[in-house]
């Protein structure tokens, strides 16, 4: 299985404040859609509270530490392992945020699909710092803002380089 993550950053690597996006940019959910469907989404339950509701079309893996939390037509789990586990019959599975999922998992991923806002944003929630010498990027497009995105952006792909 294939494992990759799949973010949307501020130029300061900033990915939420308050539990919530500070932005809204249309064609990224229609981009986080599009590469996802069918796909295992793995997250920590604060990501799923701020989402509210499972994504149609897509597994949801949810973790956390509560042993009573349950959450209808979700896999709740203990920890990353487990839920990597419950995603291992998907030939890819996304890890989803927030904070530190992604710290813990960003060793594990050979992949990462990312949407750069091009603004700095102030928050409570950081994306890790990347160490490029381990990453080739193997697609860049920019964006300029529109009617729909209130920011420029860019989708760049990174995969992991093999040592």
């Amino acid at each position: 299985m294939n494992l990759s993550i799949i973010v949307a950053l501020s130029e300061n690597n900033l990915i939420g404040i308050n539990n919530d996006l500070p932005w809204h940019l249309s064609a990224d959910l229609k981009r986080v859609k599009a590469i996802t469907m069918g796909h295992h989404l793995i997250m920590g339950r604060k990501t799923f509270d701020s989402i509210g509701k499972p994504l149609s079309g897509r597994p949801i893996i949810i973790i956390t530490r509560n042993k009573d939390y349950k959450a209808k037509g979700c896999t709740v789990v203990p920890s990353l392992a487990e839920g990597i586990k419950a995603a291992k019959d998907d030939n890819e599975a996304f890890i989803f945020g927030g904070g530190e999922i992604f710290r813990e998992a960003l060793p594990l991923v050979n992949k990462i699909y990312m949407t750069r806002i091009h603004q700095r944003f102030e928050g409570d929630t950081y994306f890790p710092e990347l160490n490029m010498e381990e990453w080739k990027q193997v697609s860049h497009n920019e964006f300029p803002a529109d009617e729909k995105n209130n920011y420029p952006f860019s989708y760049i792909n990174l995969e992991r380089i093999m040592m």
